[in-house]
């Protein structure tokens, strides 16, 4: 067995800690006996469908105990998780379907109706019985107890994960299994994660940092508490019942749970429990950095800064959270981080250039995407009047981000913008050409159509949409129809109709975006 996959841990685990709690949710739990002994029901099942090496699973579900025993379980299989989020619409679940090759889905019950309606050809596995012709893991925990071993190979294929890209429709980054035992060790390393931790499940699972969270507790023989979040008091419970003592959050959630009248939050005293909390995927601003401190009094708080094809660029100590707010801090442990400007040249402190990777926790490209992975993965060359080169052994593969920053003069980086006009709301990366494709698609009357976003201190950037038509269209009916076809995430919360859309003077057939986004910020200031 390779010490580099999460099916190692899972065997470690069930030997050394077998009856302590791995994972609860709600008023369930499950040991890591229990845990090792269902993964190996459900991995023992999906090898028997006897799918070629490689072949690609989903799961597509709510979240529970259930939903960690199937990602565990396909990562113990020679098979490719690919995790859906349940705010995907049918369509957008079967582009993903089509663009990978899914030949085999898990889900509920909820979502079985979902799947059902884009004729899904693949086999089918719900977590309970709901048809004769659809096993479910009820069925598989009943009959398969048959002994299960398997050895994964670290460099193999492991994760799947979708988000929007360049292009305008989601592009899977793969991920191996040596990435993710090391993004567990990393991040247990600089967070000093133990043994007698509880993990906050609340985030979801389709991206890796959701499912760093099921790793990390592995890799410690940790506890994971599962949550989702819908209301700020149910969210304080999860944290005071379940004793969590290890919080990961987004940005937005952040201003989520404090959206309460003050009288509703519960004391410091009951939230004393949390030693750390991190941040990731958007921007965290000093507000939010106050009321963190303020009610979560004995907390370590750690801001992050993710990549798509790379796990972790960097994260800011938390002595140094009020010192500078703004900073995404210095690079994770393993990782080396340059700013260079369009001549290829270092640079200068607080001179703004491309952020790039070089070290650890490189992802392994974008899936049947040749040329989104060019653009992302380059040849350590792109470093050569940054860094000595001489007696280089082969062609080293970093990551130009794409993401513009500078450097401060004690070396901190602080984030500026990125290359693409990729809108991030709400924690989730939103291509506006998904967007205006749905709207051509599936709104005739609109004859121009602009996205772009504006800043939004609590959800990071709100996306708008301006259009033109022959006459206005009540933006309720616009909603309506875009709500058929997309995340709620990628709704616009902002409509706004002209007569005529003004054009980038260089190029007649592309609007100008800039223009409009100028003007509305002018009406809102």
């Amino acid at each position: 067995m390779s010490i580099n996959c999460i099916r190692a841990l899972i065997e470690d685990a069930n030997l050394s800690h077998p009856d302590k709690i791995a994972i609860k949710h709600d008023d369930k739990s499950i040991t890591y006996k229990e845990l090792f002994a269902k993964v190996n029901q459900v991995a023992f099942y999906l090898n028997e469908l006897d799918l070629p090496k490689g072949s690609r699973v989903g799961i597509y579900s709510k979240k529970g105990i259930d939903q960690v025993i199937a990602i565990l379980a396909i990562l113990s299989t020679n098979y490719v998780l690919v995790p859906l989020t349940r705010l995907l619409k049918s369509e957008q679940v079967e582009y993903i379907i089509n663009d990978c090759d899914i030949r085999c889905i898990i889900t509920d019950r909820v979502k079985l109706e979902s799947i059902e309606e884009i004729a899904f050809d693949g086999h089918i596995i719900s977590y309970e019985t709901t048809h004769k012709d659809i096993p479910s893991f009820e069925e598989i925990f009943k009959y398969y107890n048959k002994p299960y071993t398997y050895e994964v190979n670290g460099h193999d294929n492991a994760v799947i994960t979708y988000s929007f890209g360049l292009t305008g429709t989601p592009k899977g980054i793969v991920i191996s299994h040596r990435n993710l035992i090391d993004s567990a060790r990393v991040v247990s390393q600089y967070l000093n994660l133990e043994e007698d931790d509880v993990l906050s499940g609340v985030l979801i699972f389709n991206l890796d940092y959701g499912l760093n969270q099921i790793f990390c507790s592995l890799y410690k023989r940790a506890t994971l508490a599962l949550h989702r979040f819908i209301l700020p008091g149910d969210f304080f419970n999860h944290l005071i019942n379940d004793k969590v003592t290890v919080v990961a959050l987004m940005p937005v959630t952040i201003t989520s749970m404090f959206d309460e009248d003050e009288h509703r939050l519960p004391s410091p005293e009951l939230l004393s429990n949390i030693k750390t909390m991190t941040s990731s995927g958007g921007n965290v601003t000093s507000k939010m950095v106050q009321k963190v401190k303020k009610y979560f009094t004995n907390v370590d708080f750690y801001s992050m800064h993710g990549l798509t094809e790379a796990f972790r660029s960097t994260y800011l100590d938390p002595s140094q959270i009020n010192i500078r707010p703004e900073s995404i801090g210095k690079a994770i442990p393993d990782v080396e981080l340059y700013v260079i400007n369009e001549e290829g040249k270092e640079c200068k402190s607080r001179e703004v250039g491309e952020l790039i990777h070089r070290g650890g926790y490189i992802y392994k490209g974008f899936w049947n995407a040749p040329e989104e992975t060019s653009q992302r993965f380059k040849s350590i060359q792109i470093l050569k009047d940054v860094i000595n080169l001489e007696g280089q052994l082969r062609d080293e593969i970093v990551v130009a981000t794409g993401d513009y920053v500078y450097k401060d003069e004690e070396g901190y980086f602080y984030f500026v913008s990125r290359r693409d006009d990729m809108i991030k709301t709400r924690g989730f990366r939103v291509s506006p050409l998904e967007i205006e494709s749905v709207v051509r698609k599936n709104l005739p009357m609109i004859e121009q159509c602009a996205i772009f976003s504006i800043p939004n201190s609590e959800i990071e950037e709100e996306i708008v949409m301006v259009y033109s038509a022959r006459s206005e269209i009540a933006p309720k009916e616009i909603t309506f129809e875009l709500k058929k076809h997309l995340a709620s995430y990628m709704i616009p919360s902002k409509i706004i109709y002209k007569k005529s859309l003004p054009l980038v003077p260089s190029d007649r057939n592309k609007i100008n975006k800039e223009e409009l986004k100028a003007e509305l910020l002018d009406k809102v200031n």
